[in-house]
């Protein structure tokens, strides 16, 4: 009996030692919530991992008790169940602690629930329109505007030349966007129901025809991003992909120059 009762506090205790290192490894694990590359998905990404070690314990404490239980009292060694029929105290404390664990879970979600709802303080807007089937990316206030289609040959769709890296996933406009700053996104849709979603920016918003969602994204590190529609939208629903490239804020600055210098020559 010492020994299952050591063993059970030497299985919970290793789970205690786990979580810290588990966190750093847990972005690592390609079943994983991807930790983004934005202030919104990062913060999402801390709280997913706190809430998963939350239930790790809960699931060590509630079916260890129910293993232990089983093993120490069963009929075998002669216990006969008790009887009995309420507890008011118990009840009181399996109603009680439950609760206090939602709370202490609900109060870090809202807080990052209203985080990612607000858009204001903003330092660049963009029109994302959802097209069957490709998109339109519009810089407000700029003047500059474009469509971006898949760029991924006819050939290698229909496996007369080898698929790229980036098979359906390519395009020819990607959207360029800055880094450190604020950007605000409108989504809407000019014929049917499409859904932009690029995983490591953090969010998906549904582009409805009449009406505008909006979101919000600091990317913190330059690089390429892809994404695709994620509403199936027709026949064409899988060939448009999104690509987005975070680049710093003075490349951004020249690329937006030459882009309206383009549009005033022609």
């Amino acid at each position: 009996m010492l020994k299952l009762k050591n063993g059970i506090a030497w299985l919970f205790c290793l789970a205690l030692t786990w979580l810290p290192l588990g966190s750093l490894q847990a972005a690592e694990l390609p079943l994983n919530m991807t930790r983004g590359a934005t202030v919104t998905s990062e913060k999402v990404y801390d709280l997913h991992m706190l809430i998963f070690y939350v239930c790790v314990v809960i699931g060590i404490l509630v079916f260890g008790t129910m293993f232990y239980s089983l093993l120490k009292h069963r009929k075998s060694r002669g216990h006969a169940p008790a009887q009995f029929h309420e507890s008011t105290k118990v009840e009181i404390a399996w109603t009680v602690i439950p609760l206090a664990i939602l709370i202490a879970m609900a109060v870090p979600a809202t807080i990052v629930l209203k985080e990612m709802h607000d858009t204001s303080d903003s330092e660049l807007s963009i029109l994302i329109t959802g097209w069957r089937w490709y998109w339109e990316y519009e810089y407000m206030d700029t003047g500059v505007k474009f469509y971006s289609y898949l760029s991924t040959p006819q050939e290698a769709i229909t496996n007369l030349i080898p698929k790229g890296e980036h098979y359906l996933r390519e395009v020819d406009a990607p959207l360029v966007l800055p880094v450190n700053k604020k950007i605000r996104f409108l989504f809407t849709s000019a014929d049917v129901q499409h859904a932009w979603w690029v995983p490591d920016l953090g969010f998906k918003r549904d582009a409805i025809p009449g009406f505008i969602n909006e979101d919000w994204a600091i990317i913190k590190t330059p690089g390429v991003y892809r994404g695709a529609c994620a509403e199936l939208c027709g026949v064409n629903h899988g060939f448009m992909p999104i690509e987005v490239h975070a680049v710093s804020e003075a490349e951004f600055a020249d690329w937006l120059a030459k882009q309206q210098a383009q549009k005033t020559t022609s």
